[in-house]
C-alpha cells in the first residue's frame, strides 16, 4: 500500500514556532545524530500518531516540551495530517486532530481535537482496505479478531531494541497479545487468507448453525414419528371406540394402508360420531329431550327479554313525549285566555289590529290539537304498561322453565355415568381428531421428500462448495508458497550484508515468529546464532524481503514504509555511542571493516528502493553520518542532529 511519511511535527507548549521534520517519499531518508538528541523517539511518535494503544514516547524533555505530536502521511487518497495530544500524566489520550486533502497545510497551533483514536483507526483500516471480519467466527479471543492497521505496524517498525535482537524479530512481538495476533494475521498478509476467505468462513459458520438447528428439528420429528408409527393401531382402535370408524372396519397391516385409513378418519367430525337415541337407555332418552327443551327455553327466554327491553324503551319514550306535550299545552293555554278577554272587554288596543284575532284563533286551534293528543296519551301508556307486565311474566316463566330443565339435566347427569361420558364425548372426539391431524402433518414434514430435508441437503451442498475454497490445506499451501517466495528474496539480500553464512538458506518460521538458518542437515534458530552482525543482517534481509513480497500486490494492506533505528549499533564503538560529543572526536573510531559492513546495509536498502520504483520509503535513524553511507544512490540526509536536536533548544 502506498503509505509514506512526509512530515513529523511537534507543537510546543510554550507557544513558539512548531517543529517540522520533512521526509522524501521513495528514498532512504537518514536522520544522523549523536546520542540523546531524540532519534529513538521518532518511531514512538509516529506510532503514537497512528493511534497506538499507549504512549511510548520517552518521558522527560520531549513530553514536557510538546503539547501535540503529528505526522503528515501521503496515501493514494492524498495527504493526511494525524496529530495527537500529549497525554500528560495519563498512559495515553484519545484526543486527535485530522486534516485531509491533496496537500495538507499544517496549522501553527492546535487548540481542540476534532477526532479520536477510534475514528483514526477506522480511517486507517479503510485506507488499507482491511476486512472487517474476524479470523475465527466461533472464537471470542482477541487474538482471532479482525485484522487491523495497528497489527501491520509489526512489518513497518524496527526500533533500537528489535533491529538486532536474537529473541524478538518483529515490533511488539515481545508481548503475548501482539505475538499471538501477529501469528494469526500472517496468512492474511501473505495473501493465503483473503477477505473472500474470511467472508466464506463466516458464511460457513452461519450456515452450520442453521444446519444444526434444522437437523435437530428433523431428529426430534423423526423420533416422534417413530413412536407414533408404533402406536398407529392404537389410533385406529381409538377411532373405532369414538365412533369415527365402524366396528367392522378391518385393521390393515401395511403402513401405507394404515396411513390412508388415518387420513380418512381426519375427514370425520364429532357429529358423525354421535350415538343414536336407540342405543341408550330411558334416562339418556329423557336427557336428550331435556337438552332439546333447554335449547327451546333458552331461545324463548332470550326472545322475551328482547321484547321486554323494547317495551321498556317505548314506555320511557312515551313518558318523555307526554311531558313535552304538557309543556306545550301550558304555553298555549294563554291564547285561550286572551281570546276570552278580548271578546268580553272589546279592548280598543286589540281592535286596532285586524290580524290579532286571527293569530289567537291559530294558537287556540293548536291548543285543541294538543289537548286531543293528551287525552289519547294515557291510553297508549296503559297499553304499553300491560304489555310490559305480560312480557315480564312470560320471561319469568321462561326462567322457571329453564331452571327446572337444567336442574333435571344436572340430576340425570349425576345419576348416569354413561350420560357424563356422552357429555364430554364430542370434546374427546375433537381433541382426538386434532392430535391425529397434527401427527399426520408431522409425518409429512419428516418424509423423505419433505421441504425440511430438501433445505438440509441444500445447506450441506452450499457448505461443501464454500469449504472447497477455504480448506485449511489450501490456506497452508498458499502460506508455504508465499514463505518460499520471501525466503528466496532473502537469499538474494543476505549475501549483500555482513552475515557469517551469506549463502546459507533461511526458513521463516511463523509459529515462532523468527527464522532458522539451514547449514547442512542442521537448522539453527536466530537465537542460537551468535554475533550482533548476524542478527542485524537477518533482520534487515527478512524485513526487506517481506516488503518486496507485499509490494508485488499493488493493493496489499501493509504500508510501503520501513523505519530502522540504530542499525549500526552492532558496529559503533560503545564509548562513542555513549558520548554526547561524537562529532568532536578527532580519531576515527570506526574500523574499516565496520564502515564497509554499515555501507552494505545502506546499499541493500538502496537496492530495494530501486526495485520498488518509488513505492517504498525507508527511514534510518543512526549515529553514522554521511562519511559512512555517503555517495550511495537513493540515500538522502534529512537532518543532522549534532548541532541541533529533535526538540529545539529554545523550547527548553
Amino acid at each position: 500500500m502506498y503509505f509514506q511519511l512526509r512530515k513529523l511535527i511537534l507543537w510546543p507548549k510554550s507557544g513558539l514556532e512548531k517543529r517540522v521534520v520533512e521526509f522524501t517519499p521513495g528514498v532512504v531518508n537518514v536522520i544522523s545524530g549523536a546520542s540523546k538528541t531524540g532519534k529513538s523517539a521518532v518511531i514512538p511518535i509516529i506510532d503514537y500518531c497512528l493511534a497506538s494503544g499507549k504512549c511510548a514516547i520517552p518521558v522527560g524533555v520531549i513530553r514536557d516540551a510538546c503539547s501535540w505530536f503529528g505526522v503528515v502521511i501521503e496515501t493514494a487518497e492524498g495527504q493526511k495530517l494525524l496529530a495527537r495530544r500529549e497525554p500528560g500524566d495519563q498512559r495515553q489520550t484519545s484526543d486527535m486532530f485530522i486534516l485531509e486533502g491533496d496537500e495538507v497545510e499544517v496549522p501553527d497551533k492546535i487548540q481542540n481535537r476534532n477526532a479520536t483514536t477510534t475514528i483514526v483507526k477506522a480511517m486507517l483500516d479503510r485506507v488499507a482496505a482491511l476486512s472487517n471480519l474476524g479470523f475465527d467466527p466461533e472464537s471470542e479471543s482477541g487474538f482471532k479478531a479482525r485484522p487491523s492497521f495497528r497489527d501491520l505496524m509489526a512489518f513497518t517498525f524496527q526500533p533500537q531494541n528489535i533491529i538486532a535482537n536474537p529473541d524478538v524479530f518483529f515490533f511488539k512481538a515481545d508481548t503475548t497479545e501482539h505475538r499471538e495476533k501477529l501469528k494469526t494475521i500472517f496468512p492474511y498478509v501473505l495473501n493465503a487468507v483473503t477477505a473472500e476467505v474470511l467472508a466464506a468462513r463466516w458464511e460457513i459458520a452461519r450456515l452450520q448453525k442453521l444446519l444444526r438447528r434444522m437437523e435437530s428439528e428433523l431428529r426430534a420429528a423423526r423420533s416422534t414419528v417413530d413412536v407414533w408409527r408404533t402406536e398407529a393401531h392404537g389410533w385406529l382402535r381409538q377411532a373405532i371406540d369414538l365412533g369415527l370408524l365402524s366396528a367392522e372396519t378391518p385393521l390393515p397391516e401395511e403402513w401405507l394402508d394404515i396411513l390412508q385409513l388415518l387420513r380418512t378418519v381426519t375427514q370425520s367430525t364429532s357429529r358423525s360420531a354421535s350415538p343414536t337415541i336407540a342405543s341408550i337407555d330411558a334416562s339418556l332418552s329423557r336427557l336428550e329431550e331435556l337438552w332439546s327443551e333447554e335449547s327451546e327455553a333458552a331461545a324463548e327466554l332470550s326472545d322475551n327479554r328482547q321484547r321486554l327491553n323494547e317495551v321498556r324503551r317505548l314506555l320511557q319514550s312515551s313518558v318523555s313525549y307526554g311531558s313535552a306535550i304538557r309543556i306545550q299545552r301550558d304555553r298555549l293555554a294563554l291564547s285561550d285566555w286572551l281570546r276570552i278577554r278580548t271578546s268580553e272587554n272589546h279592548d280598543a288596543l286589540a281592535a286596532l289590529s285586524d290580524e290579532g284575532p286571527q293569530h289567537l284563533d291559530i294558537l287556540c286551534s293548536a291548543l285543541e290539537g294538543i289537548e286531543m293528543q293528551l287525552r289519547s296519551h294515557p291510553t297508549m301508556s296503559d297499553t304499553l304498561g300491560k304489555e310490559r307486565v305480560r312480557l315480564s311474566g312470560a320471561a319469568e316463566q321462561s326462567i322457571e322453565r329453564l331452571t327446572r330443565v337444567r336442574h333435571e339435566i344436572a340430576t340425570l347427569e349425576r345419576e348416569s355415568e354413561e350420560a357424563r361420558k356422552i357429555v364430554y364425548r364430542a370434546d374427546q372426539i375433537d381433541r382426538f381428531l386434532g392430535r391425529l391431524e397434527q401427527a399426520l402433518k408431522l409425518y409429512d414434514r419428516t418424509d423423505e421428500n419433505a421441504e425440511l430435508r430438501e433445505e438440509i441437503e441444500a445447506l450441506n451442498d452450499r457448505i461443501s462448495d464454500l469449504r472447497a475454497g477455504v480448506s485449511d490445506q489450501e490456506v497452508q499451501r498458499k502460506t508455504e508458497n508465499a514463505i518460499r517466495t520471501i525466503e528466496t528474496h532473502a537469499s538474494t539480500i543476505i549475501p549483500k550484508l555482513d552475515a557469517e553464512w551469506p549463502n546459507a538458506p533461511i526458513q521463516l518460521v511463523i509459529d515462532d515468529l523468527t527464522i532458522k538458518v539451514v547449514q547442512g542437515t542442521r537448522d539453527d534458530y536466530l537465537w542460537e546464532i551468535g554475533s550482533g552482525a548476524n542478527w542485524l543482517a537477518y533482520h534487515v534481509a527478512v524485513t526487506l524481503s517481506l516488503q518486496r513480497f507485499f509490494l508485488a500486490d499493488p493493493h496489499h494492506p501493509v504500508p510501503g514504509m520501513l523505519i530502522y533505528d540504530q542499525p549500526s549499533q552492532v558496529y559503533f564503538p560503545r564509548r562513542v555511542v555513549d558520548s554526547d560529543e561524537v562529532e568532536e572526536l578527532s580519531e576515527l573510531e570506526w574500523r574499516d571493516e565496520d564502515v564497509v559492513a554499515v555501507r552494505k546495509v545502506f546499499q541493500a536498502l538502496s537496492d530495494e528502493i530501486e526495485k520498488a520504483e518509488g513505492r517504498l520509503q525507508i527511514i534510518v535513524l543512526d549515529h553514522a553520518d554521511a562519511d559512512v553511507w555517503g555517495r550511495i544512490d537513493n540515500v538522502k540526509l534529512v537532518e543532522n542532529w549534532r548541532k541541533q536536536r529533535l526538540v529545539p533548544e529554545d523550547w527548553l
